[in-house]
């Protein structure tokens, strides 16, 4: 039965499922609180659970940012610590890894979606039950009545205040990132992630000359941020690699004008009461460790549609989906807590466990959290869906 279902937020998650569920036939409404749809925040890592639900959302990402093929991991003087084979994850798995600008990712993810059900400049301040559903109240003194709300609203989430969820709690670390263009990248499909006692940092292609980089630091609320931040990154990682210093080089005060942003970690919240429920990082806000934020989020749309198409009661609907996510999420949201940074004595034991060893194991993991079963099983069916209109046309 078609639900009229209300997304606060109209970030990445946000128009996931708001596609997903239009996709579905169910009358869909989206809210944002800014002036319009842009999305920041650089690139993100797309890993095979999130494209097989992008692939799921009729989402093309043909030729969007960069493959990658491998994630070599050092310690901070250049020893090597971990090769990690991204096109055996490919094969095992069945999609590629891609580093994709979130620009990039939220265009594809618009395309042929209807704008005029996107609603700017408006910010939810309750969402109240009715005797038909639920009813969500704006500040500009305007309303929507729905049967379903989904607060897709990010870490600072509306929603998820509304609801009561307890807050997110930072973690200790932050990260200084943005996207620059670096011609001098010797290979555009090889990450590079380097750690030190005191710090680590990324450089992903992320298409063209465009690369995504980072520099986590500790970080704490009574930061005071320099008049020169790129004196304080210099001054931290200079010298850990010819790229990282052309990196060093290229970079101003003005590609740090962003940074940096904290990591927090939200706890996951027991299953929630009526007609209302959270995705994306209004769920689990967590650290950038295995760059899962967006991929957790897809996969949360995948599940949520599921529970929306085989339960008949909403409410019911919700639980299961919020149920079915809590342990998978929760581990994912662990491990990315487990802070890397380590002296060069502590990490080279690590250079000893084979790349093949590794690589199983990352691959495992993903596909362990990832519901491979039921996002097989939905794969399966829209390809007979399609096969069957075909045969039909």
């Amino acid at each position: 039965m078609p639900l009229r279902v209300l997304v606060v937020g109209a970030g990445v998650g946000g128009i996931s499922v708001a596609r997903g569920l239009l996709r579905d036939g169910h009358d869909v409404a989206v809210f944002d609180q800014r002036p319009e749809i842009t999305a920041g925040g650089g690139a993100v890592t797309i890993w095979p659970n999130g494209a097989t639900v992008l692939a799921q959302l009729g989402v093309d990402m043909a030729g969007a940012g960069q493959l990658l093929s491998s994630v070599q991991v050092l310690t901070s003087t250049g020893h090597p610590i971990a090769t990690l084979d991204l096109t055996t994850i490919t094969d095992l798995l069945g999609e590629p890894v891609r580093m994709v600008p979130r620009r990039v990712l939220l265009e594809r993810l618009l395309d042929g979606f209807p704008v005029d059900r996107i609603r700017c400049g408006v910010r939810a301040v309750a969402a109240v039950d009715t005797r038909h559903g639920v009813r969500v109240d704006f500040d500009d003194g305007t309303s929507a009545e729905g049967d379903v709300v989904i607060g897709a609203d990010g870490l600072h989430s509306a929603i998820r205040r509304i609801v009561g969820a307890p807050h997110a709690k930072p973690t200790g670390w932050c990260s200084w990132q943005g996207l620059v263009s670096l011609p001098e990248v010797t290979d555009e499909r090889v990450a590079l992630m380097m750690i030190g006692e005191h710090g680590n940092l990324g450089l992903w292609p992320a298409g063209g000359f465009a690369v995504q980089w980072w520099f986590d630091l500790p970080w704490s609320p009574d930061f005071v941020r320099p008049q020169r931040p790129i004196e304080m990154i210099r001054s931290h990682f200079a010298g850990w690699s010819d790229v990282v210093d052309r990196l060093l080089a290229t970079l101003t005060d003005d590609d740090l004008a962003g940074s940096p942003y904290p990591h927090f970690r939200h706890p996951i919240p027991r299953a929630g009461r009526g007609a209302v429920t959270l995705l994306g990082d209004a769920a689990h806000t967590m650290p950038p460790t295995l760059a899962q934020g967006t991929n957790q989020a897809l996969l949360d749309t995948m599940v949520l549609r599921k529970a929306l198409r085989e339960f008949h009661h909403a409410p019911n609907a919700l639980r299961w989906y919020e149920n079915t996510r809590r342990r998978n999420v929760k581990a994912v949201s662990w491990v990315t807590t487990q802070q890397v940074s380590r002296s060069e004595s502590m990490l080279r034991p690590a250079g000893m466990i084979s790349d093949r060893l590794m690589t199983w194991a990352l691959a495992t993991f993903l596909r362990s959290v990832s519901h491979h079963r039921m996002s097989a099983a939905i794969s399966r069916e829209l390809k007979a869906g399609a096969l069957t209109a075909g045969l039909r046309s």
